[in-house]
Order: C-alpha cells, then structure tokens, then sequence
C-alpha cells in the first residue's frame, strides 16, 4: 500500500469542532485563523485547506450570505477588489501560466460550502494535471500550507495599503 504523508492536516483533523456550521463564518470571527491571509471591512482572503494546486485560495465575504445578489454594494466593491489582489498576490509569487477565478452556487453547481459566497483562485502551469490525479486520485503538492501563507500574506499586506 503507497503511503502519502500530509502532516499539516493532522492539526485540523484533531482540532475541536467549530463554533458555528460554516467554516468561512468560524474563520472571520477567529483571531487565529492561520489560513486567513488578509482581512478587510467587508471581505477576507483565505487559502483553501484542500488545494488544487499551491497559492489555491478564495476571497469570501465576512458575512454570511450565499448569493452575489444578497451582496451589499461595499461587499461588492471589497470582494472584487480583494480579488483583483489575489490575481496579483498569485502572479507575484508564484508565476502561474494562468489562473482558474470561479464561483459556484449552489450544490447543484459544485459548492461545497454552498451558503457562504466564495471566489476560488487557483493558480495554474501547463501541464499541472499530473498523472498522480488521473490515475490515483490523488494531488501532490510541493509546499505546506504555512508556507504559502507566509510567501503571500506580506504581498497581500503591501497591496491593500497601496490602495
């Protein structure tokens, strides 16, 4: 049997349940959100715990509600403008060939957190759809989650106090 090993994983699985039923509401209100890379008045960027890929992270509204049309229009603003950071943020540091920006709602449409609005950004290269998940199923990633949060989170900091 082939073994992969991800121990920043073992943190969340043993950690005690959240406070509420919707990880993106547990996250705004924590202080020590370590996946959390940058948080707004209306708006926070936050990696995905589960990746496609490295730099795979979403930009989420701080309230809860599930659909662009019960957005108010700062929210609107501050999540297209944490957005357009996040493009930036990916681009600097990692040099993706491309970036995937997606919003699914409803389960119907693939949400997996389907009453909390989310923009996924995925960071993409040529050639990034391995064998590894064809075949096996299975995402192999080259770096933490710790370490992408701290290879972005300064290029996150510069960019909200330049605007």
């Amino acid at each position: 049997m082939e073994r992969l090993w991800s121990p920043w994983r073992l943190a969340y699985v043993t950690a005690a349940h959240p406070a509420s039923d919707c990880i993106f509401c547990d996250a705004c209100t924590r202080a020590d959100a370590e996946l959390v890379l940058l948080r707004g008045r209306d708006c926070f960027v936050i990696l995905n715990l589960y990746p496609y890929n490295n730099g795979h992270l979403m930009v989420v509204p701080a309230r809860h509600v599930g659909a662009l049309a019960g957005l108010t229009p700062d929210e609107q603003v501050e999540l297209m403008t944490m957005s357009r950071w996040a493009e930036m943020a990916l681009t600097e540091a990692f040099h993706p060939q491309g970036i995937n920006v997606g919003i699914n709602l409803g389960k119907a449409a693939g949400a997996g957190i389907e009453d909390h609005l989310h923009i996924h950004l995925v960071p993409r290269w040529t050639g990034d759809t391995n064998f590894m998940s064809v075949v096996g199923h299975v995402r192999v990633l080259p770096e933490e989650l710790g370490q992408t949060a701290a290879r972005l989170r300064p290029i996150f900091e510069r960019l909200a106090q330049g605007e």
